[in-house]
């Protein structure tokens, strides 16, 4: 017999920066802020006994700082977080990487900084910050930066590169990431002329695919919510996929709906429809 009990989702994935985060107008960072409505509807979840995973491009180690902001451990549970883009995944707290995914980025990156000559490289120092090429804008990476030769920072495999040419634009980044076309490599294209480079087939769908694994969770009862196209992946493997009404069209064509923008806490809304507030009939939020 058929079960025919309403949807509710049993782990509920969400974009950082531009879903629980506001942007900073005009530049590439966000207000290290969680609204009372997004704290609110996040701990609705927790306290359902469904699953919340952080599911960002950041570091590890800015992602943990947004968990504390959400109170995300105050149930007693480890937990999940996705990040760079997919590639890293960690049980918090402490933090501990319990997957990761390197790929040989020499190739990928010589490509770009042909065509990109001034443009800065950033790859991850575990635990500490970024080794770069020189200093990115203000505020675009946490942690502590150590600058670095490029052709050391990629002399080993590595989980994620970041290229960003702060005299380009993201249009020329979306250009240049189309006509590239090298084996092994993933692009994904920020707000800004910001280009990911990833091992192939790794984003935030397949790092959510291994802690659905974990937990026993279907996708098919996992809602997503994002506004970047690096949330596009994700949005598409989810059961529901929401995108933020800021979102760019291609963002919003690949999602099963559009909630509200982040500066209208659009994440607080849709999670609303499924684990409303007291009094609250959810559905209409």
């Amino acid at each position: 017999m058929p079960d025919e009990r309403p949807w509710k989702p049993q782990l509920v994935a969400l974009d950082i920066d531009g879903t629980l985060l506001k942007w900073v107008a005009g530049l590439g960072m966000s207000h290290e802020e969680v609204t009372e409505p997004v704290h609110d509807a996040v701990q609705r979840v927790l306290d359902s006994g469904a699953h919340v995973v952080l599911s960002s491009g950041r570091a590890p180690h800015n992602m943990t700082v947004v968990a504390d902001k959400l109170a995300l451990h105050g149930h007693g549970e480890r937990l999940w977080i996705v990040a760079a883009n997919g590639a890293v995944v960690l049980r918090y707290p402490p933090a501990e990487v319990v997957h990761e995914v390197t790929f040989d980025a020499r190739a990928a990156v010589a490509a770009v900084l042909e065509q990109h000559p001034e443009a800065l490289v950033a790859v991850e120092e575990r635990g500490v910050g970024y080794r770069v090429s020189g200093p990115f804008p203000d505020g675009e990476l946490g942690g502590t930066t150590i600058v670095a030769d490029v052709a050391d920072m990629v002399a080993e495999p590595v989980s994620r590169v970041i290229i960003r040419d702060p005299k380009a634009t993201a249009e020329d980044f979306v250009k240049l990431a189309g006509s590239l076309g090298l084996h092994g490599t993933d692009y994904v294209v920020g707000w800004t002329a910001w280009l990911d480079l990833a091992p192939v087939g790794v984003s935030k769908a397949s790092g959510l695919e291994y802690v659905a694994q974990q937990l026993g969770i279907d996708r098919a009862d996992v809602l997503a919510i994002g506004d970047g196209r690096n949330d596009i992946e994700m949005l598409r493997w989810a059961g529901r996929g929401v995108a933020m009404g800021q979102s760019v069209d291609e963002v919003k064509d690949n999602a099963d709906a559009v909630t509200g923008t982040v500066d209208d806490d659009g994440a607080a809304q849709e999670i609303g429809r499924w684990f409303p507030a007291p009094g609250s009939d959810g559905m209409d939020a």
